[in-house]
């Protein structure tokens, strides 16, 4: 039980204040489970917990109700209608069997008036509130936040895994069946090995990405126009399921590069199913290799609708993404790191009466003579 004399608000008032503030006071009793108050009612005075537990609640929507705190002995609720004199924006409840004392808003506004030290502990008080309030906010936000992140990142990743899943399932059908030729059974080996090693490498991508460190980076001399002839009659099959087709400029002969084949054909990846999203009736995908005296730029042109100004300025950031039912945004800022591992450069432009063009420059080999 606490009483007036030691409540925080009220422990430093003079004697003769204090007097003065025991006369407008009264006592009243509320059972557990009982309402104090609720949002929009008359604001006619505040509230000092004399023994028991008050809980401060209001809605967020027509449903859902949110407990902003618990008041406990010497402790006030309620005194932002004496100061703002208006109607309630919250409820109080009785948590367990309480006594409170309730001071009417004309006796304390009167009170503070002629007590400038109660003015300046009340104002103390609401701010230690406000600050408090503020941290629980901005903690709860971060939670939603990050569970918000992680479903979108879950999405993402089955989102990714379905096609390589797609053709894997295809193809064992295809290559179960009694009358498949020996010639067809391997293929469909070479095939569903080529998408397990797929699914294993988004898995260290995406591992490589949220560990925020840089897997082994060992790039070797290729062969670049092979490596994009042999990729494009990879994903021509799975393309084909989102009736997607995939025109390739055959590349110049002998561009040696070093690369990383494995990272590289993420980026690929990416780019290629990014374009058949921003198709969903189907349509062509143009992928253009051309050389210049210092690197050798690729360009991968779809037939959407562009990209969308809201987010041409973030589209390498990781998280940002937009229009997309499944998707976190990585997919892009992967292709940035792998690239600029690889020391080159990426960009994305809208191609007039086109779609968008995304274009990355990976540089020759030191001492090349062109």
């Amino acid at each position: 039980m606490v009483t007036l004399q030691r409540s925080k608000l009220f422990g430093q008032l003079p004697a003769h204040e204090l007097k003065a503030l025991q006369q407008i006071v009264s006592e009243v009793r509320f059972s557990a489970g009982s309402e104090i108050f609720k949002e929009g009612d008359r604001g006619d005075g505040m509230y000092v917990v004399k023994e028991g537990l008050v809980e401060i609640s209001a809605l967020l929507n027509t449903q859902v109700r949110h407990v902003f705190s618990q008041v406990g002995p010497g402790e006030m609720f309620g005194e932002m209608a004496v100061i703002d004199q208006k109607p309630r924006s919250a409820c109080a409840m009785a948590r367990q069997s309480t006594s409170l004392y309730f001071i009417p808003s004309q006796g304390m506004q009167a009170l503070i008036e002629r007590c400038p030290s109660l003015a300046l502990a009340l104002l103390r008080e609401i701010s230690l509130r406000l600050r408090e309030f503020n941290r629980q906010h901005v903690r709860e936000v971060l939670q939603s936040e990050r569970l918000a992140i992680i479903g979108r990142f879950a999405g993402s990743i089955v989102h990714d895994l379905k096609n390589p899943l797609n053709i894997i399932s295809i193809t064992a059908e295809l290559a179960g069946m009694e009358k498949a030729s020996l010639e067809t059974r391997q293929q469909a080996k070479s095939r569903i090995r080529k998408q397990v090693e797929r699914i294993s490498d988004l898995i260290n991508e995406i591992l490589d990405f949220t560990q925020a460190t840089h897997g082994e980076f060992v790039p070797a001399l290729t062969n670049y126009g092979a490596f994009v002839e042999q990729l494009a009659e990879d994903i021509r099959p799975e393309i084909a399921l989102k009736s997607a087709e995939l025109e390739l400029e055959p590349p110049p002969e002998n561009l040696e590069l070093f690369l990383n084949p494995k990272r590289l054909r993420r980026v690929f990846e990416n780019l290629i199913h990014n374009a058949t999203d921003a198709m969903p009736d189907g349509g062509k995908i143009f992928l253009r290799v051309r050389p210049n005296k210092k690197e050798v730029v690729t360009e991968i042109e779809d037939g959407g609708t562009g990209i969308a100004p809201e987010i041409a300025g973030q589209l390498f950031e990781a998280f940002a993404t937009h229009g997309k039912a499944y998707g976190t945004g990585l997919g892009l800022s992967i292709c940035k790191r792998i690239i600029e591992d690889h020391h080159g450069w990426i960009s994305a432009r809208n191609e007039p009466q086109k779609g968008a063009v995304f274009s990355f420059g990976l540089p020759f080999p030191p001492g090349r003579v062109n």
